[in-house]
This record gives C-alpha cells, structure tokens and sequence, in this order.
C-alpha cells in the first residue's frame, strides 16, 4: 500500500504508555504526528525522541498531538518513556500491523546483511484524518523541528 499526501490515513487501535489505548481516528479533529522509529533506548531513536520531547509544549499549544510508534512492548515502552522524561505517549505494535499498513515496514541492509526493521518515518495527520506529510528515511538531526515547523502551519491554515 503507498500512502500518498491528500489520502485517508490508515486508522489503527493501539496500546499505548500510562494503560491507554490510542486510535486515530478518536484524534479527528486536530492535527497528529505518528513517527515511527526502530527500537527503544538506542542512539538515534533516543535523539530523535527527546528532539520530540523538546518540542512538544510548541505543539501542544497547537493542539498537536505526538505518537512515536515501534515494535517494542510497552514494559519497554514505559521504561524509554520514563528514563528520557518523554511527554507524549509510546504506541506499541508488537504485532507489525500499524507498520506494515503505513509502508514502513522494509528490508534494510548492516554491514552486508539484509533484515527487516523499521524504516525511521514520520506522517504529519491533518484533522481532517488525511495524510498532510510525509517524511521518509529522516535523518534525526533537525528532523522534530522540521516536523513542528509543518505541525504549526498545518494548525495555523486550518484555523484560517
């Protein structure tokens, strides 16, 4: 399936930190931004996590919600979130549902070896339920910025 800007973002139902569960679609009504990313506790993932983190009050204000999603658990899940003071939930697709449903899903190559991971993505959700970015293959450095830039207009020409 290719996700494209313009489209229906696929709704998904999943566990989340602090015993919630998250579905897209009970968001309508405000801006989401789901990034996917490869494991919990690791260089670039913990980066990019407090890069989200930093940034979150900008994106609240804006009535932005934020949702990092891998395929960890959520006993791993709560422990990332709590070493790293994240102030946004953690949704757990232990099961490959979400990822897959998103294309993000993919074979990635280390030192030769082929193996199938996560693709570090990030999909900004208008609210309308309708896919309004796309970032793919992101590079960690500047990347929740460059997401919170696009949040912030998103937010401003809905409110226009």
């Amino acid at each position: 399936m290719t996700l494209e800007i313009g489209k229906k973002a696929p709704d998904f139902t999943l566990p989340a930190t602090g015993d919630k569960s998250i579905t897209l679609s009970a968001l309508k009504g405000s801006p989401v931004v789901i990034y996917f990313y490869p494991k919990d506790d690791t260089p670039g993932c913990t980066t990019e996590a407090c890069d989200f983190r930093d940034n979150f009050n900008t994106m609240k204000k804006s009535g932005i919600t934020v949702i990092g999603i891998s395929k960890d658990g959520m006993k791993s899940h709560e422990k990332f979130k709590a070493k790293f003071e994240l102030n946004f939930d953690l949704a757990s697709d232990e099961t490959g549902e979400t990822v897959e449903k998103y294309g993000v899903w993919v074979e990635k190559s280390m030192y030769g070896k082929k193996y199938m991971g996560i693709e570090r993505a990030t999909f900004l959700i208008d609210a309308d339920g309708n896919i309004a970015a796309i970032w793919r293959n992101v590079k960690v450095a500047g990347h929740a910025v460059d997401v919170v830039n696009a949040a912030k207009d998103l937010a401003k020409t809905k409110a226009a």
